[in-house]
């Protein structure tokens, strides 16, 4: 099982993390809500663990993110904000559970288990696809119209994220920001040119073409009207 959790505190994140890897879970942390959204929108995990209170992109924004692209990984919400209102609020913007500051580790255990019990029957499939293009999450490996298509690590992440947000216009800073390093030169056309790899592998001899330039604004993955 694996979960990523989402703590700004290194120490609550250091007890977190210990106490569920002794119980036999994997857990990857992030230290702020940016660095969270990346990993989770990369990467599939089997519940995912958000504080609210967090720099860069807060809890509840960070969770109706995911929910914009994921409804079926199980979020459970940390919060010191203990009021009906604030946990409304909680479960308004996606989150399956929450579970109020400070809290002892038993109490959360039981709840991760919970929800991932729930979720062990309706995990997000391992298959993503569109026309008849076809992406393995699990094998790591694409096809269209049968036939296989070799990827290298980095066209195979930006594939998956156009997949996670098949017919979303995508900017070139969005792009970078999810498939690249958040280092990476902002002048840089380095988007533009792996998008034409991609191109090059999976529509170049195919149809309908299935990456569209949308003029001063990105590209979209998505099927021709």
């Amino acid at each position: 099982m694996n979960i990523l959790l989402v703590e700004d505190e290194p120490n609550v994140a250091a007890f977190i993390k210990k106490g569920l890897q002794e119980q036999g879970y994997e857990v990857e942390v992030a230290y702020d809500g940016t660095t969270g959204k990346m990993l989770a929108s990369r990467n599939l995990y089997n519940l995912i663990i958000l504080d609210i209170i967090m720099p860069g992109i807060n809890g509840l924004d960070l969770c109706k993110a995911i929910r914009s692209y994921d409804k079926k990984t199980p979020v459970l919400m940390l919060t010191a904000l203990g009021t009906t209102d604030d946990v409304v609020t909680g479960l308004d913007n996606g989150a399956d559970d929450y579970i109020p500051k400070p809290f002892k580790f038993k109490e959360l255990l039981a709840r991760v288990r919970a929800l991932t019990r729930r979720n062990a029957g309706s995990e997000a499939a391992v298959n993503m696809s569109i026309a008849d293009l076809e992406l393995n999450l699990d094998t790591k490996t694409a096809s269209r119209s049968g036939k296989e298509i070799i990827l290298t690590a980095r066209e195979f992440a930006l594939l998956e994220y156009f997949m996670k947000n098949k017919g979303k216009v995508l900017s070139r800073l969005d792009l970078l920001e999810n498939v690249w390093d958040f280092n990476m030169d902002l002048g840089s056309n380095v988007v533009d040119v792996y998008v034409n790899y991609l191109r090059n592998k999976i529509d170049k001899d195919f149809q309908p073409k299935l990456i569209q330039t949308v003029i001063g604004m990105g590209y979209s993955l998505k099927e021709p009207a």
